[in-house]
């Protein structure tokens, strides 16, 4: 994959709270859009405390009547190797935050059933629930409408981790990645899965994230050190929404 982060579109807000705002604003148009155009918007959850905050604000009075909630299908973007009640789910986090606050039905909410102890098999499950939901042909990717993501200090994304082997991801658009410096399993989308979306957000708040954030949008091509990197949508917008903390030493980006 080509280096193409010039066009890369970099928002510096004051805080974690002014990022949930602005993404919760990105939201709502996005949804809308889609549902005027294909009567559907496909949206894909991200774990992580910015994005927490995003959801309870979409459901909050401010927001809420503001979606077309019964249009709308969730997915997640990964899931960590635990049951989905377990405090480390993201799917747990989603569900406390926004999904049980929503009015959406149980075939609404696609999660990763990471809690399978075959990871593998929790990968290829939801790999196919994705081609059998979008239709997908061999080779294709699933085309979100919308996917949100988070961003570690060392420059990770998903479940996508430096030196990892979902790096590689051999035309797959779910795999199993073993991260040997939490000595745990993820099950994650591939970077491909992604890079058919419509829109892709970045959250990222934190003075600990600011040199990983200078790196992915500033430093070398990468990815195997910078997986963030492999974030490069085909035809679609790509947005970083970042905290003054974070993106601090950034020498681009607008300032709001």
């Amino acid at each position: 994959m080509t280096d193409s982060r010039a066009n890369v579109d970099v928002r510096i807000l004051e805080d974690a709270a002014a990022i949930a705002k602005h993404a919760a604003e990105e939201f709502i148009k996005s949804a809308n859009a889609a549902t005027k155009a294909n009567s559907s918007f496909s949206v894909c959850l991200a774990g992580g405390s910015t994005p927490k905050t995003l959801y309870a604000l979409l459901v909050s009075d401010a927001f809420r009547a503001q979606l077309p909630w019964n249009k709308i299908q969730l997915f997640f973007g990964d899931e960590r190797h635990v049951e989905p009640t377990h405090p480390d789910s993201n799917f747990r986090m989603a569900s406390e935050a926004m999904i049980s606050k929503a009015p959406l039905k149980p075939e609404q909410v696609h999660r990763i059933k990471a809690e399978n102890p075959d990871t593998e098999q929790a990968a290829l499950e939801y790999q196919k629930e994705l081609h059998s939901h979008f239709h997908l042909a061999s080779g294709d990717a699933p085309p979100f409408d919308l996917v949100l993501l988070g961003m570690g200090n060392e420059g990770h994304t998903l479940s996508l981790f430096p030196g990892t082997k979902a790096l590689r991801d051999n035309g797959r658009l779910v795999v199993r990645n073993w991260v040997g410096k939490l000595f745990a399993e993820r099950v994650t989308l591939t970077a491909p899965a992604v890079n058919s979306a419509a829109l892709v957000i970045f959250m990222v708040a934190g003075a600990d994230k600011a040199l990983a954030l200078k790196g992915v949008l500033e430093g070398p091509y990468e990815p195997e050190q910078m997986p963030a990197q492999l974030i490069d949508p085909k035809n679609g917008r790509l947005l970083w929404l970042v905290d003054a903390a974070a993106g601090g030493i950034l020498s681009r980006g607008i300032r709001e």
